[in-house]
């Protein structure tokens, strides 16, 4: 049972980031556009990053769609740390690296709600 409310809690960390970021790329946020155009993404690109982020963070809360709305979350992390990596800024590919974990720890404790 904690480790359920654990799990739930985590859940809801994830899906609050998800939001936020995915929204702040959304609405074309400077730091953003900023970011995403050294990697070659313009204004179209990261607004279609940033939506496909909103969706995989409201995926997340439903059983049906948990696996799902984390795939494409840790995808869209593990594309950030690419290109971070691609940069050699190992620093910025640190920082995102918590939250893929945070993705794969969930994915492995599984939907709180989900019938055995």
């Amino acid at each position: 049972m904690i480790l359920k409310i654990i799990n739930a809690v985590l859940i809801l960390i994830a899906v609050f980031m998800g939001f936020k970021q995915g929204y702040a790329m959304f609405s074309g946020k400077p730091e953003m556009l900023q970011m995403f155009s050294k990697w070659g993404f313009g204004r179209n690109g990261v607004m279609i990053n940033g939506a496909i982020t909103i969706i995989a963070a409201l995926l997340i809360l439903f059983p049906k769609t948990f696996v799902w709305g984390n795939f494409l979350m840790a995808a869209g992390i593990l594309l950030i740390i690419c290109f971070q990596l691609l940069d050699k800024d190992l620093k910025g590919a640190a920082i995102e690296l918590p939250f893929l974990l945070l993705n794969l720890v969930i994915l492995f404790l599984q939907h709180p709600l989900k019938k055995d």
